[in-house]
């Protein structure tokens, strides 16, 4: 490089500018590339925190894949039986990427005390059960003990117990038909010796869950009947090709539906949390674009004397363009490092200290979850600086526009 650029770079690089009239517009343009990694880490942290979440609550108790009779589609009650000798039970090799088959069953009932009473389904589960996605929502007690030849054991949530003034290691009183057509009630006692709060009020507001055993016998079913089968993916990503290929290896008489089809809707929801990010993401990129753009430009005006001075003697367009460049890239690095200096530890604030709650009838969480990963957090930063550096190349055209003369001349 030229002695005349080496010292042009060296008189507008760092704090050279820090007294000058071009002070307060870098200052504010740094702020605005800050604050714009800000809410974008934050922004992608959040929406991909509450997408992960509210599947995984869901897979806690569905499964990713379910597995049931044609007629049972639409139903959370089993009405008839599958056989549990299947060639996809215990181990599902005709597909890759499963975690998990689990078989279960439900039946409708109701919980009574002395005073109250409440609708239930009891979903009644084996010791093949994944509750690697369940055990985090345990609050009190522990999970049901399944090598017992009798188990009465049950798990309640919080939202039933408060309801029923119940409380761990209470017996609660259950009333199940026998049938359909049937009008005598069973009447059983279960010992509570699990609370969960998943914050997920559909499935709060009435699952009940236990041994399988129990429900196959208030379904007068044998041991071999089951109501379906759950699968859990190793990948949800893959649900609808995972979803697809277990559809075709199963029978003609079984269908198999994702959780992403039977609760299209929620899913459809936070599929929205995409748009909206996105949108965010092209906002916050326009504005400290244009913030630097500002900056630029006046950096380029308050040195017009020196451009011209650095043409006298020599110094081609090209290489005057690549020092202003230069010194702008310079201070997007410096808005992205404050940026994600003070936006990451937001989000680790919230991820270890839970400091924002939310409503679970409208959001399924109570605390508002984040995930972001390493990939996301390069891409957004690598992203945000090539976009703002491709946005100052048309307005550093303007020192091709400087007379050297003029400039010299008036200094």
């Amino acid at each position: 490089m030229n002695y005349e650029l080496f010292i042009a770079k060296r008189i507008i690089a760092g704090k050279k500018y820090k007294n000058s009239i071009s002070s307060p517009i870098i200052k504010i343009a740094i702020t605005a590339i800050s604050l714009g990694i800000i809410i974008m880490l934050i922004a992608v942290a959040t929406a991909g925190g509450l997408q992960s979440k509210i599947r995984d609550k869901m897979a806690a108790f569905k499964g990713h894949v379910q597995i049931v009779n044609y007629d049972q589609n639409n139903s959370d009650v089993s009405t008839t039986s599958i056989d549990k000798n299947q060639d996809f039970y215990p181990n599902f090799n005709a597909v890759k990427g499963i975690k998990n088959v689990q078989v279960y069953a439900y039946k409708a009932g109701i919980l009574r005390t002395d005073s109250d009473f409440e609708g239930i389904i009891f979903k009644g589960v084996s010791s093949d059960y994944d509750w690697s996605l369940f055990k985090e929502y345990i609050i009190e007690g522990r999970l049901p003990n399944f090598n017992q030849d009798r188990n009465t054991e049950i798990l309640l949530s919080k939202t039933l117990t408060n309801r029923l003034q119940l409380n761990l290691n209470d017996v609660v009183k259950a009333t199940f038909l026998k049938s359909v057509e049937s009008t005598i009630p069973s009447n059983r006692n279960y010992t509570i010796v699990g609370i969960y709060d998943s914050g997920f009020s559909q499935f709060d507001k009435n699952m009940m869950i236990g041994d399988l055993r129990e429900v196959q016998r208030l379904l007068n079913w044998s041991e071999n009947e089951v109501g379906g089968f759950e699968v859990v993916l190793d990948d949800f990503e893959a649900i609808d090709q995972k979803g697809s290929e277990i559809y075709s290896a199963i029978g003609a008489t079984l269908n198999a539906k994702t959780i992403k089809e039977s609760y299209a809707t929620v899913f459809e929801w936070i599929q929205l949390f995409d748009n909206n990010v996105w949108f965010i993401i092209a906002i916050m990129i326009l504005i400290a674009g244009i913030n630097m753009i500002t900056a630029l430009l006046v950096l380029i005006l308050e040195r017009v004397p020196m451009i011209g001075l650095l043409k006298a003697l020599g110094s081609y367009n090209t290489s005057i363009r690549k020092i202003f460049l230069y010194n702008a890239t310079y201070l997007i690095i410096k808005g992205l490092f404050w940026g994600n200096l003070i936006g990451l530890l937001i989000i680790f604030l919230q991820y270890f200290f839970e400091i924002i709650t939310l409503n679970p009838a409208t959001y399924y969480v109570n605390v508002l979850p984040v995930k972001i990963s390493i990939l996301e957090i390069v891409l957004l930063n690598l992203g945000t600086l090539l976009l703002c550096f491709l946005m100052l190349l048309i307005p550093s055209q303007i020192i091709t526009k400087i007379n050297p003369s003029k400039s010299i001349k008036f200094s």
